[in-house]
Parts: structure tokens; C-alpha cells; sequence
């Protein structure tokens, strides 16, 4: 097993060597990478242990130990008492017999993903991944594969940038619950036990709570998140909102120098996403979950979202949202200077769930005819009109947003610029008051000369006139459930 106080001392080394230090002076120097500026769609994956049990949602390894909750009263009506049958039981039935990463590496190029972002670990505390930290791990136990490494070289073969994601952080106290009945979660709990530490879980995770994550549980977490970033280098490195916790500051920090000068040996890019406030503005890149800025940004960011409502991992009971939408999203978030990043749930077999394929490649089927005003595009002068208000904020996905096709989003890509109506006009008629015939000392939005409008995807020409209260278009037997996007040559 990995020596930690070793490992801490390399952590130290590879600070002190590289052009970033561990102080958020020297953070803020760092600038995203081009190729993240220019990928704007990636796939997310919440695949584990808990994706056995399948029920309510990937936090069924905290549910299933709080008294009187669903998850409890599912497990012990389908397992049998927590004492007899606990979480670790599962790892044995997390097999992975049908998991092969060269299909899902297909799946996720046909879904036009530009990199692709899996859970290394989550809550629960198992590795997804051969790892010299722990032995609760995919490659010892459960599929005896070390899943994120075969995934990672079956998408980088397909020129998809690799990342990870950890939630480890949580474990402080995702485990607590059990110690409060008789269950297989018991004192004392070391460093190395699965289940450790199962701190007391505070109300509302309160980012100050007492007893504050101990320093040897800190230590393990750097050493944890050091050895994902050594041994498979991602591109982007997700953490969950837990980090935010006062008494992580000073560990946050040397992770993000870490990798930083990991990466300008490697010679690449690499991106932090991170949540609230967690780490300093402008050092890393901001991630809202679930959610959108109703305005455009001046800094890239990320939306992170999942094709269900109820859940980040597979259950029987997914609901499921409309490719449709989720395209709708796509493209506002692009507007606003944004990425998406859409989660999917392998089932614990190693499939993917046919609901989430389907979506998968209808958005790529989408995107394959349509790209052109998303990848490499850039945010223009305003990212849009129309009637329908965004409500911006974390957890707000759920929320209708019924789109009417005088809802546009512009993008600009070369010499062209976009305008993408987020709903098909039923009379064929399209408004954009934005690219009227305008006085520039008046109204200075846009007041250049259109030399061509094409509508991508469809034969029909489109015929167009411009005045002052908009460019008019109108385009005849064109109908989709998806946004329709034109493209205006400019002279």
C-alpha cells in the first residue's frame, strides 16, 4: 500500500517545482485551455456500487442507514436487516460482466461528446479505479477491473479529452447513520475500513461543523486525489460541493498547484470544476448544478445535469427528460459562454440503459447536423431575445421552460453568425428583433451586411427582408421538436 507520508512529501516536491504555487495569487494565473473553451458538450457517468441496489438515487449508501427513510425500509424488506446485510455486501454483486468501454467510447462520440467525465469515486468511498491508497477498490474487488483506466484509453483513442470526478470529501460523514442502530457500520473504525470515518452528519452539511474533518482524513483525501491525477492524468478534474468546508482551504489549494504543474509537464490543458465558492474566483472553472445563469458570463463555466430528474446513477424508476430539452439547454448554456456536461447511469451489469442511449444519440444525431454553431463558437454581442425567462440558480432543471420560437440564441463561428430558435415556428415565420436594420449611434447591437441565410439541416432556402423592427425570415415545410438553427453569412 502507498506510503501516505511519502506520498505527501512528492505532493510537496511537484508544488515546489512547477510555475504555480499553493496560494491563490498564483491560481488566478491560470487560464482554461482552449481545447475546454471549444469542446462546450461532454458526458458525465455516475456508475458504482450503488448503481446494485438501484433505488431512489446514488446516495443509497447513506439512505439505506437512516431510520424510517424509503431506502431503509427497501433494504430491509429486499436484503434483510443492515447488521446481516450492509452496503459492502453489495460490492460482490457489482460485477460489471457486460462492461466494455470500447462501446461506451462509440456511444459517447456518436452523442457528440468532446470529454468525458466519470465518477473515480464517489461518497460511498469505493475506488472506481486500481488504486495503491485503498483496497476497496474496482480493480481488487466488485468487477476486478480497473474501470476508469480501460474507459479512459478506449475515449482518448477516439480524440475525447478523459477526466474524473471525486466525492470523497463527503465520506467525512456519509456513513454516520449506521452507528445509530445496530447495523454492520461499527466502532472502532480506522483508517483503511471502508465504512471510516462516518462522522456525524450536521444539519444541512453545515460548512463549519464540528468536529471539523480531522487532518489525517484531509491527508488522505490529497493523497487519493494526487494519485488519480498521476496515474491517469485527466484532463478535467470534478469535485462535488463538499470541498467547500472551511478546513479544506489550504488542501484545495495544493491540489489545484499540483495539478497545474502536472500539467504543464505533460504539455496540456486541464480544468478544475468546482462549485459555489469552493475555490477562488478566476482560479478554476465554475460549475452549476442542475442549473444555468439567466445571463451571459464573461467567464466559461459549466452546467453539470443528468438525462434523469430524480437521479445521477441508474434506478428502475429514472425519469427521464426529452432530448429536445436538453438541447434546449445545450444551446442556451453555449449562448452564455458555457459547457454542458449530461450525465448518464451505466446499470451495475455494465450496460447502458436503453432510455439513456436513446438520448445519447438523438442529441448527437442533433449536433452532427448542427455543430458547426456550437463547437468552437463563441458568445456574440447579446446571447439572445425572447420571451421565455430563464430561472437561474443550482437545482432549477426540473422547472418547464416551454420554449416558443421567438426564444433565439446567437452564436458566432468564423464568418457566420447563428441564430437558433429554440422551437420550430408551426407557420414557418421567424423574428429576430435583434438583427434589425439599425442606426449604429442608436441601436449599436448589429449593423453589418448579411450576404446569406441557410437554414442547417433542410433544403428549403429561406427568404428573408430586414427593417427596422427585425430581420424577418420565413422558411415553408420545415418541422422538427428540436431547435432549428440559421446560419447568416455576413459580407
Amino acid at each position: 500500500m502507498l506510503d501516505t507520508e511519502a506520498y505527501l512529501k512528492h505532493i510537496d516536491e511537484g508544488i515546489a517545482e512547477g510555475p504555480f504555487t499553493d496560494t491563490w495569487e498564483s491560481l488566478m494565473e491560470y487560464e482554461v485551455p482552449k481545447w475546454y473553451k471549444k469542446a462546450k458538450f461532454g458526458i458525465f457517468i455516475h456508475w458504482g456500487v450503488y448503481s446494485v441496489p438501484a433505488f431512489g438515487n446514488e446516495w443509497y449508501s447513506r439512505n439505506m442507514y437512516i431510520q424510517g427513510s424509503k431506502a431503509f425500509e427497501h433494504h430491509v424488506e429486499t436484503y434483510g436487516p443492515q447488521k446481516e446485510f450492509g452496503y459492502k455486501d453489495f460490492i460482490p454483486m457489482f460485477r460489471a460482466e457486460k462492461f466494455n468501454p470500447q462501446e461506451w467510447a462509440e456511444l459517447f462520440q456518436e452523442a457528440g461528446a468532446q470529454y468525458v467525465v466519470p465518477v473515480a469515486e464517489h461518497h460511498d468511498g469505493f475506488q472506481m479505479y486500481r488504486s495503491e491508497v485503498s483496497h476497496w477498490n474496482a480493480y481488487e474487488m466488485g468487477p476486478k477491473r480497473d474501470t476508469l483506466g480501460e474507459l479512459s484509453s478506449a475515449c482518448q483513442k477516439l480524440g475525447m479529452h478523459m477526466g474524473a470526478s471525486s466525492h470523497r470529501i463527503e465520506h467525512w460523514f456519509f456513513m454516520s447513520h449506521g452507528k445509530e442502530f445496530d447495523s454492520d457500520i461499527k466502532e472502532p473504525l480506522k483508517k483503511g475500513d471502508f465504512y471510516w470515518p462516518a462522522m456525524e452528519e450536521k444539519e444541512h452539511y453545515d460548512l463549519f461543523s464540528e468536529p471539523t474533518p480531522s487532518k489525517e482524513f484531509l491527508d488522505d483525501w490529497l493523497v487519493r486525489t494526487c494519485e488519480l491525477i498521476d496515474r491517469y492524468q485527466p484532463r478535467v478534474l470534478y469535485f462535488d460541493w463538499w470541498i467547500q468546508h472551511s478546513s479544506a482551504k489550504p488542501y484545495l489549494k495544493k491540489v489545484a498547484a499540483y495539478y497545474y504543474n502536472q500539467a504543464a509537464k505533460w504539455g496540456e490543458g486541464v480544468v478544475i470544476d468546482y462549485k459555489n465558492d469552493a475555490f477562488m474566483f478566476g482560479s478554476a472553472v465554475v460549475d452549476m448544478e442542475r442549473g444555468q445563469f439567466a445571463e451571459m458570463k464573461p467567464f466559461v463555466w459549466q452546467t453539470d445535469t443528468s438525462v434523469a430528474l430524480n437521479s445521477w446513477c441508474y434506478t428502475e424508476n429514472n425519469r427521464y427528460r426529452k432530448a429536445s430539452d436538453l438541447l434546449c439547454d445545450l444551446v442556451d448554456i453555449v449562448s452564455k459562454n458555457g459547457n454542458l456536461l449530461l450525465n448518464i447511469g451505466p446499470k451495475a451489469d455494465g450496460s447502458i440503459p436503453q432510455e439513456d442511449a436513446n438520448i445519447l444519440r438523438e442529441i448527437g444525431a442533433w449536433l452532427k447536423v448542427n455543430g458547426e454553431a456550437i463547437y468552437n463558437s463563441r458568445i456574440w454581442r447579446i446571447y439572445g431575445e425572447g420571451p421565455t425567462q430563464i430561472v437561474e440558480g443550482q437545482f432549477s432543471d426540473s422547472i418547464q421552460k416551454n420554449f416558443t420560437s421567438e426564444d433565439v440564441r446567437y452564436t458566432v463561428n468564423g464568418e457566420n453568425l447563428y441564430a437558433i430558435a429554440l422551437k420550430c415556428s408551426e407557420n414557418g415565420e421567424y423574428h429576430f428583433p435583434a438583427l434589425g436594420e439599425q442606426d449604429p449611434q442608436e441601436k449599436p447591437n448589429f449593423h453589418g451586411i448579411i450576404k446569406e441565410i441557410s437554414l442547417l439541416g433542410f433544403e428549403q432556402t429561406p427568404k428573408w427582408r430586414r427593417d427596422e423592427e427585425a430581420l424577418h425570415v420565413k422558411v415553408t415545410g420545415v418541422k422538427s421538436d428540436k431547435p432549428v438553427v440559421f446560419r447568416i453569412t455576413l459580407a
